[in-house]
């Protein structure tokens, strides 16, 4: 059996889905190597006392990412076709961060299968770390 996720015609404006997720050093590593993004501020402490941070920060990539998750696996979901993202980093994001990914559907287009969405990251304190907005084509019924 095939999993599809919500159709357009099932999605309202203030429509809500999230994820959490404790950010590792493993992640930061992984994503690093992944990404082939190495900068030292985020796999090397001694270069990171040195900066505006104090310490290893994660990669705002790494931050948005757990969005792309929300959309593809909550809202709405599998099936999902992601068209575009726009994401503002307004705070690090440190090893040890408890971030809550949220995407709430801002505008809803039947006609065309588009929706778009406020994403937005929180920390474990309620402060949001990136905001943005993303178009997504959600699942087409079968």
């Amino acid at each position: 059996m095939e999993i599809i996720g919500v159709t357009v015609d099932n999605i309202k404006v203030g429509d809500k889905a999230a994820i959490r997720k404790t950010i590792t050093e493993a992640d930061i590593l992984m994503f690093a190597a992944v990404s082939t993004d190495a900068n030292p501020a985020h796999i090397d402490e001694e270069y990171a006392k040195n900066t505006i941070f104090k310490k290893r920060i994660a990669h705002g990539a790494l931050t948005s990412s757990l969005v792309s998750a929300v959309l593809g696996m909550k809202l709405p979901g599998p099936g999902t076709i992601y068209i575009s993202q726009t994401s503002k980093f307004l705070a690090p994001v440190y090893i040890g961060d408890t971030i809550t990914a949220i995407v709430e559907a801002k505008e809803v287009n039947t006609e065309k299968n588009r929706v778009v969405f406020r994403t937005y990251c929180e920390n474990q304190e309620g402060k949001i770390v990136m905001d943005g907005e993303a178009v997504v084509m959600p699942p087409k019924k079968k």
